[in-house]
């Protein structure tokens, strides 16, 4: 099957990242590594992760906040395994689905497969109406640029075959990953699938980060890395 690296950015998630650990350690793939990104905590989650040492394969520690994309740079570099997936560190993606996201790489059919929360008949809390909204505008503008037909570009459950993604030199330090790498692995002419995946979304008061901000540097860096690179 082939071992399977798991890069897990995370910065002040104290209250879930002992659970995510967990759930990845009893994900349904044998052979995998578990690297972790603390990308510069102040909430304890250093503390956590340090009990937690004997559970994962690599910690790295970031001296300040530099942003997911930053995060995903430094884990991907050091990722060893044969397929590369990312893991937000909040609970709102399933381990369980490793399977079901690596089926279509392991099948010889796909170079990288997206996870996609707008697909399929698995559960997704209902939460805010303008995220969707954006995210739908975000993902039309971006298949519009590479001629893709994603559903959900920013979606963070991402695989990858490592030559693939450890070919592609990541600049966005924030999430402007989503668009940077959904318009790079197209000019690659990778084989791109997309599979349905449960979504269990939190709000900001559960310790939601991402903001209209990202949003509107999104609409530059689909522009950037579809336009002028």
């Amino acid at each position: 099957m082939g071992k399977l690296s798991i890069v897990i950015p995370c910065y002040n998630e104290a209250g879930t990242i002992e659970q995510i650990i967990e759930a990845v350690c009893n994900s349904p793939y044998p052979d995998k590594e578990i690297i972790v990104v603390d990308d510069g905590s102040t909430d304890g989650t250093r503390d956590r992760l340090e009990s937690l040492r004997l559970r994962v394969d690599r910690i790295l520690l970031h001296d300040q906040n530099r942003g997911k994309g930053a995060s995903l740079r430094s884990g991907i570099a050091v990722a060893t395994g044969d397929f590369v997936i990312i893991q937000d560190a909040d609970l709102e993606y399933d381990p369980q689905e490793y399977p079901r996201l690596l089926a279509p790489i392991l099948e010889g059919r796909a170079d990288v497969v997206y996870g996609s929360r707008f697909m399929g008949a698995e559960p997704h809390r209902v939460l805010y109406f303008w995220h969707r909204v954006g995210n739908g505008f975000l993902t039309l503008l971006s298949n519009m640029l590479t001629n893709l037909d994603l559903t959900d570009m920013e979606s963070c459950y991402k695989v990858f075959r490592r030559e693939v993604i450890q070919s592609i030199a990541i600049e966005e330090d924030r999430f402007g990953f989503e668009p940077e790498v959904t318009a790079k692995v197209a000019k690659l002419g990778c084989r791109i699938y997309e599979v349905g995946i449960s979504y269990y979304g939190r709000t900001y008061a559960e310790g939601k980060k991402i903001g209209w901000r990202d949003g509107v540097h999104a609409l530059y860096c689909i522009a950037k890395y579809n336009l002028f690179r």
